[in-house]
């Protein structure tokens, strides 16, 4: 039994389903920071613990966020635990950010719309901050569970949300790029059954038939993913936006 135990928790490892998501999304900034040119000016708006400053050597990186989450939030959905907001350039209101119009040759926003009540009011003040030619950075959600509660407003975006209120706010998309797909999206929350379970159903961890069974679902969503023909319309990880400021 110990040994069949072992197997199938190696199958299920070596099943990459649904674990791509963080580290997709991590690789397309790194990708579009270290591309630019030296020496532009940077908002890293929403910044956080700051995880992308180590991409921005080259740039004058300034980074802001409203410094009010503290990693425990309101002990409601998914919390980090501990949340570093100290060394931020400026602490405020996102859609108040002091800098004169066009200061900033590019606005970077990631996983932040979410948390915002209104992120409209963010694009209209990134519109504001960026130069003409300037370029906006953005990866939100397109599904979410509450997490940061209780600073967190909205579940997702669609890709039609950026259509409309950029060309609203003289903003040209350049790409909009969807992170997984639909399989992968519920490959995601299959893996996270276990600790759903244990902190809302009060079970304990499952035995070895149900741990067989969730492998199995993982390997078909696996294998749903490497056939994928636009399940991502439906659903997905997020979308990777990159626009530029007319």
């Amino acid at each position: 039994m110990s040994y069949i135990r072992k197997l199938f928790n190696y199958l299920a490892r070596s099943n990459k389903a649904g674990t791509e998501n963080e580290a997709t999304r991590r690789l397309w900034v790194e990708k579009k920071l270290t591309s630019l040119p030296a020496g532009l000016r940077i908002l890293d708006a929403g910044a956080g613990e700051q995880q992308y400053k180590k991409y921005c050597t080259h740039l004058n990186y300034v980074s802001q966020d409203f410094a009010q989450y503290d990693g425990v939030g309101d002990n409601v959905g998914l919390q980090m635990g501990k949340w570093d907001n100290s060394n931020l350039d400026i602490v405020g209101d996102i859609t108040a950010i002091p800098e004169p119009d066009a200061s900033f040759d590019v606005i970077l926003c990631t996983e932040v719309f979410e948390h915002l009540p209104d992120s409209v009011l963010a694009i209209q003040e990134f519109s504001r901050l960026l130069k003409s030619g300037g370029q906006l950075l953005i990866t939100a959600p397109f599904c979410s569970l509450t997490h940061f509660a209780p600073y967190h407003y909205s579940t997702g975006f669609n890709r039609y949300f950026y259509e409309k209120h950029f060309a609203d706010n003289g903003l040209k998309t350049l790409s909009i790029e969807p992170n997984g797909n639909y399989f992968e999206y519920v490959a995601q929350e299959v893996r996270r059954i276990e600790d759903v379970a244990i902190q809302y159903s009060g079970k304990q961890r499952p035995h070895l038939l149900q741990r067989v069974a969730i492998w199995m679902v993982l390997g078909m969503l696996n294998k749903m993913s490497q056939t994928d023909r636009g399940s991502s319309e439906l659903l997905h990880f997020g979308y990777h936006v990159h626009a530029v400021k007319i």
